[in-house]
């Protein structure tokens, strides 16, 4: 029988006994060595197994033991201990009759693993202890950060920066994360975390995807967005077409939605006449949401419309600046 040294890496942000058969076959097998204590070695202990804690000398340890018992078994800290691993693959390589070396996963990240990280690197930030500028922050004060970066993610899809995407998104889930975290500081009966949230989006999820969930016939992609309103529909009580339209979103982008809500149940409303006598702002009130609905009619994005032209028009300032602009104003 082939001796073997079992290096085996284990997931830090899964429960420490949380080990496939496998791995928990070759630890109550063969000697267990680590280099430090930890959750994963007080986990196999309760187990009935023993683990020796090495102090200095992993290497030579693990051949003794191998030598002994023909397998030894290894516990990798949180980083995958590679120095011990090369360290041994090199002793191992001029010495192959020593023993081979065998890497084991006794359990790995599922995707989204990385987002215990953030939870818990969040939860630091805001805790008592940790970053006084967050710690004085509330729902309302970060507001506008959540717009901003909402806006500088679309910046970077409408650029197909991809790389850029993925960091902006990131600064949309710190944003996300931050609220969940104050939301836990809350008075009793209104306080809710990161898992409410997600708890909330699941369900939604699930419940207004029946073609996927539920055994529903899939159909067309219209027929999929029309079933996702009919069922939105039906858990918000509304009293009104126009309930549920964020108001504060640009207003050429508000105007645009109302109208498409109003269109929807095939309900016409004139907009008000740009009266000349009327004050200059309501006036021109009046003349913007009268173009952003002759837009509508010929099928345009009157935002989309407006953006396109401002950033032409910002691009000829740039042009037009001098070599060296004033900054003095």
């Amino acid at each position: 029988m082939t001796a073997r040294i079992v290096l085996l890496v284990t997931s830090p942000r899964l429960p420490a006994g949380l080990l496939t058969a496998a791995a928990w076959d070759v630890v109550r097998s063969a000697p267990v060595l680590a280099g430090a204590e930890s959750e994963l070695t007080t986990a196999i202990r309760a187990a009935g197994a023993e683990v020796e804690v090495v102090d200095g000398g992993a290497t030579q340890a693990l051949l003794d033991a191998v030598a002994a018992h023909g397998t030894a078994v290894w516990l990798a800290g949180p980083a995958g201990d590679q120095a011990l691993a090369r360290e041994l693959g090199l002793r191992l390589a001029r010495e192959p009759g020593l023993a081979e070396l065998e890497l084991m996963y006794g359990s790995w990240d599922p995707p989204g693993a990385r987002l215990l990280d953030a939870v818990e690197v969040m939860d630091r930030l805001a805790s008592p202890g940790g970053d006084p500028w967050k710690l004085a922050q509330t729902h309302r004060s970060l507001a506008g950060f959540l717009i901003e970066e909402c806006y500088e993610a679309y910046d970077a899809i409408s650029a197909d920066d991809t790389d850029a995407l993925r960091e902006e998104l990131g600064d949309v889930l710190l944003q996300v994360l931050l609220h969940a975290r104050l939301a836990e500081n809350l008075p009793e009966g209104e306080r809710w975390n990161v898992d409410d949230v997600a708890g909330v989006l699941v369900d939604k999820m699930v419940r207004r995807n029946p073609h996927v969930f539920a055994g529903a016939a899939t159909g067309s992609l219209e027929e999929i967005e029309a079933n996702w309103e009919r069922i939105k529909r039906a858990e918000k009580a509304r009293d009104s077409v126009l309930d549920g339209i964020a108001l504060s979103q640009p207003a050429l982008a508000l105007a645009a939605k109302i109208l498409d809500r109003a269109n929807r149940i095939g309900l016409t409303v004139p907009p008000p006449l740009a009266d000349p006598e009327a004050d200059p702002e309501a006036h021109l009130g009046a003349t913007l949401l009268a173009t952003v609905a002759a837009a509508r009619e010929a099928g345009l994005d009157p935002e989309a419309a407006l953006r396109r032209t401002t950033l032409a028009h910002a691009q000829a300032i740039r042009l037009a600046e001098p070599t060296t602009p004033d900054t003095s104003r």
